[in-house]
């Protein structure tokens, strides 16, 4: 009967603790991106389906996954984030085909008022949903359909092995780096996708990933216009994960807030948890009586003792067995 308290109070705790990540999970499935039936462009014509999409999150898996980077964020951290890498590379070929149509100069050469009206432009561009939930078809406009195909060529001549850039991706390479050099940057080897249905596919999950991290998830306010600029849809599908000031992906008001009322409230509690034990249930601790000696090294194996050491011994090989696979494995 002593302990009827406690198994109430733990009871009580994992029921609260299962409901409010039932509620969210369910929260989180409701408001999650939409895998389309079909990406098109302005004239209709497809560029994916929603099979290519699951397809490539399959490529995507049988090329190691979250081990040769990540996905929203999620992975080993040991190339990059092609979800962010995808986004920034979209809004960089954009800004650039902008400007080359609108200023004859390159993005990075017009004037910061020029540059303004660009960024404006592009966060339209790249927030706008247009996502039609009847007939479940991302619909993109002409650049953006172009910002795709150059993206397509570009994974493609990465993941392949291309020793040179196609013409006109050169500037989207990190740091002017040739494919065999941002390879080996990436530890990817070469030729990772060897047909080009594999590199479409692939291009086709990486294409929906970023569209998630750049679109405004349905029924998500607008943060309030500044600078003669048009008002910023407040979230994307992601929660304007990852940071990109291009098209205004910043940390929401919300999503500060309740961070910060998170960890406050974990510390309270651990704070609370520690006083309680310290104040209200404190006892003295019994005085510890020592050995003479120790009664260890009196110790008689038993039979059953002595049985289990082979046992040990395997297992502990086995141990430096798995370990080794797995540094031959991670070294491949």
């Amino acid at each position: 009967m002593r302990y009827t308290k406690l198994w109430v109070g733990l009871v009580a705790v994992m029921a609260l603790s299962f409901a409010v990540l039932g509620y969210f999970g369910t929260q989180i499935y409701q408001q999650r991106p939409p895998i389309p039936d079909r990406v098109v462009d302005a004239r209709g014509d497809v560029l994916f389906t929603g099979q290519d999409i699951r397809d490539g999150l399959n490529v995507w898996q049988s090329i190691g996954g979250q081990e040769v980077g990540t996905i929203w964020g999620h992975g080993a951290y040991v190339a990059p984030d092609w979800s962010a890498d995808w986004l920034h590379k979209e809004c960089l070929f954009l800004l650039n085909r902008w400007s080359q149509q609108r200023f004859h100069q390159p993005y990075d050469q017009v004037t910061d008022q020029e540059q303004a009206e660009l960024r404006a432009r592009l966060r339209d561009e790249i927030r706008t949903n247009t996502y039609s939930p009847a007939t479940h078809t991302i619909t993109l406009s002409d650049d953006r359909a172009a910002a795709t195909a150059a993206l397509r060529r570009y994974y493609a001549a990465l993941f392949g092995d291309a020793s040179a850039w196609p013409a006109g991706l050169q500037p989207l390479a990190d740091g002017g780096l040739s494919p065999p050099r941002l390879r080996e940057a990436y530890a990817l080897p070469a030729d990772t996708l060897k047909t080009p249905k594999r590199e479409r596919e692939l291009a086709a999950f990486f294409f929906w990933a970023a569209w998630a991290c750049g679109t405004q998830r349905p029924g998500a306010t607008a943060a309030p216009a500044d600078a003669g600029i048009a008002a910023i849809p407040q979230v994307t599908y992601t929660n304007n994960w990852p940071s990109e000031p291009l098209i205004g992906n910043q940390p929401s008001g919300a999503m500060v807030v309740w961070s910060v009322v998170s960890f406050v409230l974990l510390l309270a509690g651990i704070g609370a948890l520690a006083w309680y034990y310290a104040i209200l249930r404190h006892r003295p601790e019994p005085e510890n009586i020592l050995p003479d000696r120790d009664p260890l090294l009196a110790l008689e194996p038993t039979a059953s003792m002595r049985a289990t050491l082979k046992y040990f011994w395997v297992v502990g090989l086995l141990f430096l067995v798995q370990i080794s696979m797995g540094v031959l494995t991670a070294h491949d």
